[in-house]
Order: structure tokens, then sequence, then C-alpha cells
């Protein structure tokens, strides 16, 4: 691990973005250029202190977890994500299997989709990126350790998951989960992430084990989806999902329709959502 090396190219990377990059606020009157050290480390989900420590070349070594988060919070490209990798003595995830390095362009997209709830998530559903309106709608995932952000294990694993949608519909949820994995699993047969993810499953899930032995596949296209929110009720929401080949990610936007009930209570979840994410932050 070069500890110099990387300090230089971590504050070099958080000098040259501005807050508005990555879905920030200026705030105050900035005395040097680029995001503060607890912006970095808030987007990358690590305390402050690790980060500063990390500048200041003094930190431990990062697991490659966190070199992932921020490669994501500085906004690297795939050669600068892959370069943070070898100076902090790690070799780079293989390029023919799904990444969880998001290309720049694409979280800059979520960025700027700041009035409605959209996540990025890998063809094996996990959850790599969410705007603030979807952790407003879903929760925040980020915050959880990265085996739990996995849409597809809370979803056969914890009862609590199936909270966020009204009972009638779990049934077809989980059908589409399982014939979506199918076909992840088919279409990259030599890599290891989806099948572990079926075995694991297979095994602690009956629903799961019996979805998948009647061999269903398909592929997750527009769909219209119901949320059970606590705060402002029912969401009827249209799902549209684009696809990014490069490494097998997902843009997931979900919008109402204008004129709506669902449309309206949309609009006061950015009010009463927002406001109950920013109590939960301040909360030690």
């Amino acid at each position: 691990m070069n500890r110099a090396e990387l300090a230089d190219f971590l504050r070099r990377g958080r000098a040259r973005l501005d807050p508005s990059d990555v879905g920030l606020t200026a705030g105050a009157r900035r005395r040097t250029p680029g995001l503060r050290r607890e912006e970095v480390a808030q987007l990358a989900g690590m305390s402050v202190d690790y980060y500063t420590r990390l500048e200041q070349a003094r930190g431990p070594r990062p697991s490659r977890q966190m070199l992932t988060a921020l490669a994501r919070a500085l906004r690297l490209t795939g050669v600068e994500h892959d370069h943070l990798f070898h100076l902090a003595g790690e070799e780079p995830p293989r390029r023919e299997t799904a990444s969880a390095h998001v290309r720049p362009g694409l979280l800059l997209i979520l960025d700027r989709l700041y009035d409605t709830p959209a996540q990025l998530v890998n063809d094996c559903g996990e959850v790599l990126a969410q705007n603030t309106m979807a952790k407003a709608l879903v929760g925040d995932v980020m915050s959880r350790p990265r085996k739990e952000r996995n849409l597809l294990r809370r979803f056969f694993l914890d009862p609590t998951a199936r909270r966020l949608f009204p009972e009638e519909d779990h049934g077809p949820h989980a059908r589409a989960h399982v014939a979506n994995l199918r076909a992840v699993t088919a279409a990259r047969p030599g890599d290891a992430e989806p099948a572990a993810l079926v075995a694991e499953l297979r095994s602690s899930s009956e629903e799961f084990a019996r979805l998948w032995d009647e061999h269903e596949v398909s592929l997750r296209h527009r769909a219209t989806k119901r949320f059970l929110h606590p705060l402002v009720g029912l969401l009827e929401l249209d799902c549209e999902v684009m696809l990014s080949h490069e490494h097998h990610h997902l843009l997931v936007v979900h919008t109402a329709r204008p004129g709506t009930e669902s449309y309206e209570r949309l609009q006061l979840l950015r009010v009463v959502g927002l406001q109950d994410l920013s109590r939960q932050e301040a909360t030690p």
C-alpha cells in the first residue's frame, strides 16, 4: 500500500469536485475549492476521522468495499477506480463480472433526479447508489452492511422488507425477482456472484426454492409498483428501468402520473420524507 500516493490522490479527487457535482448544496462560502472531508466521508459511508487519516497518509489499509465506496463518492472513472485499488495494494475487480463501481455519468443523472425516487442496482439486485428521494421512499439502503443491500436477499429472508408493499403484491414481486435472477444466472455462467446468491436463497427460503424450480425467466422492465409508506400512505408509481450494459447496472426510476393521488403524495414525500431523514441523520 502506497499511503503517500493514496493520500495525494484522495485530496486531489476531493478538490476537483463541487458540491453540486454530487447532489449537495454549497451552503456557506468556502475558503478552498472542492468538497469538505466530512462530505466525502458522508458520501462514502465512513467516519470523518477514518477518511481524514487516509488523507494524512496514516490510516489503515482500506477494505475493497471501502475503496469501492470512495471511488463512488469521488466520482472516479473506471481507470481512476482501478488506480485507487492499485495504490491501496489491491487488484481491481475483473471487468467480465458485475462491478460495484458506478460510472460518474450515471451518478450525475441520479443526483439530478431530485424530485423522484431513483436508485442504481446491479442485475443481481444489489443497491449501488440512491438519491435522497429513494431513501425517503424505501429507506437508506446504503447505510446497511453490503450483504443487506441486496433486494432479493432482503425480500426473501427479511420479513420486514415486505412491509413496503401491499400483501397482495408479495407473490408477483417474488415471482418477478426469481425469474429475473434466473435470466441473469444463465447469461453469466462464469460469474460466481449470481450462482452464490441462488444457492444461498434456495437453501434459506422455501418460497424461493419453489419458484426457482418452476423455471420462469424474465428481465426487469417497465412496470407499475405500489408502495406502502408509513408517512404518506399508498403510492402507485410507474417504474422505468434503464440498462447500462457495461457493468450490468440498472437505473431504476419511480414516477407518479400528474393529477393522481399518488402524484400528490409523492410531492408530500419530498417534504415530510426528507424532513424525517434529516431528523434521523441528526440523531446520534
